[in-house]
């Protein structure tokens, strides 16, 4: 079965850097579009970047120049290299992807930004 498994989230100071990974299995990873959402209490989730196969890649407007997705297709895994991070960045981040078909998700982990 489809599994995604995020981690690298946690406590990080306003400013400061993370890094998300999310290892997929049970997919054909380079063929799959990969994304990463997150969701604050109270908010509704967000997309906040993906990647498709063919390397295009999309941000949402609050992260652009702070945030870099990147895929590593021969450790079929999606990277989140989360800069300058703001507390409103915080929310549990989300592990996507898709392929003509359903999303599937991971389990998330959680990102806090706090001094």
């Amino acid at each position: 079965q489809v599994q995604l498994v995020e981690s690298g989230g946690g406590l990080v100071q306003p400013g400061g850097s993370l890094r998300l990974s999310c290892a997929a299995s049970g997919i054909t990873f380079s063929m799959y579009t990969m994304g990463w959402y997150r969701q604050a209490p109270g908010i509704q989730r967000e997309l906040v970047a993906r990647i498709t196969s063919a390397g295009t890649i999309n941000y949402t407007d609050s992260v652009k120049g702070r945030f870099t997705i990147s895929r590593d297709n021969a450790k079929n895994t999606v990277y989140l290299q989360m800069d300058s991070l703001k507390p409103e960045d915080a929310a549990v981040y989300y592990c996507s992807a898709t392929f003509l078909g359903p999303l599937y998700w991971g389990q998330g982990t959680r990102v806090t930004v706090s001094s």
